[in-house]
């Protein structure tokens, strides 16, 4: 199974995140596809509004299971290895899935402020096929 994670190419926090993906998958289940590619995600029928709600996830194979959010992050978690032991012990502990989703949701809102805005869109070594743009790595 693939999956496209739809993330902030232009956001040192994202980016970061997307780099221990791709050094922890290899390719093998994430592809990546900057938020900025809008004719990527045209394909996809998202629109910058739709980004503006936070990374998205989508399964390849039936592309109208998606994830946002913190729900996205969570998912992304469950889908490595080991990682479904961590996930469900998040959701089970009560007031933790809330509180997660608050977070996400000020760190979305305040991630240039946070961490700092990139001067180019980075471009993952692992691009979905659906991407269309090549822009600078790193």
């Amino acid at each position: 199974m693939t999956y496209h994670i739809i993330y902030d190419g232009n956001c040192n926090l994202c980016v970061t995140l997307v780099q221990l993906l791709e050094s922890l998958d290899k390719g093998e289940r994430f592809t990546y596809i900057p938020m900025q590619d809008q004719p990527a995600l045209s394909n996809f029928g998202i629109t910058p509004s739709d980004c503006e709600l936070g990374m998205i996830l989508i399964d390849a194979g039936a592309p109208d299971r998606r994830w946002q959010g913190s729900d996205a992050a969570e998912e992304i978690g469950r889908l490595l290895p080991l990682g479904n032991v961590f996930v469900a012990a998040y959701r089970a502990l009560p007031g933790l899935k809330w509180a997660g989703d608050r977070l996400y949701q000020q760190i979305r809102d305040h991630r240039y402020a946070l961490f700092g805005k990139r001067s180019a869109t980075y471009s993952s070594a692992h691009p979905s096929c659906c991407s269309l743009t090549k822009q600078a790595r790193g």
